[in-house]
C-alpha cells in the first residue's frame, strides 16, 4: 500500500478491532514489512492514539482506552447499525440522552456517504416508536448505569421503593439483570429481606445505595432467562398463588404451545411434563390456564378446580346452539 495516509487509515481500522495483531500479520494485511507497520505503529502514537505492543513469539498489537476517544472507523453494516440505534435512543424511556443521541446522530449523518445516509434516511422514515404510554416515566440513565454495574459486580444493593398501591419502603437485593420491556425498565433481583426472586420497576425505584458486598451468583428458578422470567413475572407470575399442571406432551413439544406468560417448563419424560404458574388470583391463573392449547392435568391448588370449571361451563353453554347432540352408537 503506497500512500501512507491511506495506510495508517487502515492500520487504524484494523487495531480497533478488539484483539492483539502480531506484526507479521498486519504487515501481511497491508502488503508492507513489518519493519513499515513499526514506523506506522510509531507515527499513530505520535498522534495521540494508544497503541500498546507486547514482545515475544505471541506477541502483538492493540489499540488500548487512552484519555480521549479516536475518530471510529467503521464499516458500512456498523455505521447503518449505530445510526438506528441512536436514532432509536431518542425515544426510549431514558431522560438525559435524547439530546444527546440527537447530536451524535447528526455528526454520524453528516459523515455519512450517500449510499448510506439513504438507507438510513429510508429505514428512518418507514419505521416509528410509539409514544410514551400513560404513567410510563423516563429513566434517569445513572440509575441504570448504577445499576447495571451492581448485577456485573454480583453486588448488593440498597434502594427505595415505591410499590404499586404507592406504599414506599427499602429494599436489599442482589440484582441479576436490567429488562427492557416495551417502555419500561425492570430489574430482576433476589430479594435478600424476602429470600425470593423479585421483578422491580425501575422508575419505581429510587436512593440506591451500592453497598460494596459482593455475593455468590444466582441462577433464576427453572432455568429461565431473566427475559422470560420477566414476562412471567409482570403476567402475574410473581404471584402468591402458585399452579401445578401435568401436560401430557414432552416438554419440547410444550415449549412450541407454552410461553414464559403461561409459565416455566419442568421436563419429566418423554410423553409428560410439568407447568409451573403463579399469580395473585385464582381467576385470572384459571383464565390463563384454560387458553393452553394442550391436554393437562390439575395437580394443584385443588380451589382452583371450580374456577376452571366455571370457564369450561360457560363455554360449553356458548357453543349449546352450534352442537348437535350424539348420535345413537
Amino acid at each position: 500500500m503506497r500512500d501512507p495516509s491511506g495506510r495508517l487509515l487502515r492500520l487504524l481500522s484494523l487495531l480497533q478491532a478488539p484483539r492483539e495483531w502480531p506484526g507479521t500479520e498486519l504487515a501481511e494485511r497491508l502488503a508492507v514489512t513489518p519493519r513499515t507497520i513499526r514506523r506506522d505503529v510509531e507515527r499513530l502514537r505520535e498522534l495521540g492514539y494508544p497503541v500498546h505492543a507486547t514482545h515475544g513469539s505471541t506477541g502483538g498489537y492493540r489499540l488500548t482506552a487512552g484519555t480521549a476517544m479516536p475518530p471510529l472507523l467503521l464499516d458500512d453494516e456498523e455505521a447503518v447499525a449505530v445510526a438506528l440505534g441512536l436514532r432509536t435512543a431518542t425515544a426510549i424511556a431514558a431522560t438525559g440522552i435524547e439530546e444527546t443521541s440527537l447530536r451524535a446522530l447528526a455528526k454520524l449523518e453528516q459523515v455519512l456517504p450517500h449510499r448510506l445516509r439513504h438507507r438510513v434516511a429510508s429505514l428512518s422514515r418507514a419505521s416509528v416508536a410509539l409514544p410514551m404510554r400513560d404513567g410510563a416515566a423516563p429513566i434517569d440513565p445513572d440509575l441504570l448505569a448504577t445499576l447495571a454495574a451492581a448485577c456485573v459486580a454480583h453486588e448488593r444493593i440498597r434502594f427505595a421503593y415505591t410499590r404499586a398501591d404507592g406504599t414506599r419502603g427499602r429494599r436489599l437485593a442482589q440484582p441479576h439483570r436490567l429488562v427492557a420491556a416495551g417502555r419500561r425498565w425492570y430489574l430482576v433481583a433476589f430479594d435478600e429481606d424476602r429470600e425470593d426472586w423479585r421483578t422491580f420497576r425501575v422508575d419505581r425505584i429510587g436512593e440506591p445505595q451500592r453497598t460494596g458486598v459482593r455475593a455468590a451468583p444466582r441462577e433464576l428458578p427453572g432455568g429461565l432467562d431473566a427475559a422470560s422470567w420477566a414476562m412471567d413475572s409482570l403476567a402475574g407470575g410473581s404471584g402468591t398463588i402458585r399452579a401445578r399442571l401435568r401436560l401430557h406432551v414432552s416438554a419440547e413439544e410444550a415449549a412450541e404451545h407454552v410461553t414464559a406468560w403461561n409459565g416455566f417448563l419442568e421436563p419429566v419424560d418423554d410423553r409428560s411434563c410439568l407447568l409451573h404458574s403463579r399469580s395473585d388470583s385464582l381467576w385470572f391463573l384459571a383464565s390463563r390456564i384454560a387458553l393452553l392449547t394442550v391436554d393437562y392435568t390439575l395437580l394443584d391448588p385443588p380451589e382452583l378446580a371450580p374456577h376452571l370449571a366455571a370457564i369450561a361451563g360457560r363455554a360449553a353453554r356458548a357453543v349449546e346452539a352450534f352442537t348437535e347432540p350424539p348420535g345413537p352408537p
